[in-house]
């Protein structure tokens, strides 16, 4: 039994990182020359900051501030230092502790 697993994931292993590697690849391609064409390949969304700031009698404050836009990629993958606009949409508030 345990040839049999090792024998699957040598294969196994090896392909799944190939298949991974090229819909990053396509997901590049895709946002860097606009495919399919008429697509935005930039979004924004809108993300709401709050800070939390812990006092000294052990209890926190929040001190929430407008809502900004924020620039985000439309594509699977982060892609050229933005965060996808799927993702953002999802962790539309951020939390900073201070």
């Amino acid at each position: 039994m345990g040839v049999v697993v090792k024998l699957l994931c040598l294969r196994l292993l090896p392909a799944m990182v190939s298949l991974l590697l090229l819909a990053y690849i396509a997901d590049h391609v895709s946002v860097a020359y606009r495919i399919p064409g008429g697509r935005q390949p930039f979004g924004s969304v809108q993300v709401r900051k709050v800070f939390a700031i812990r006092l000294k009698d052990r209890k926190t404050e929040y001190v929430f501030q407008p809502p900004e836009a924020q620039p985000c990629v439309n594509s699977l993958f982060p892609q050229l230092g933005l965060e996808p606009c799927w993702y953002k949409k999802r962790h539309s508030t951020q939390e900073m502790d201070y």
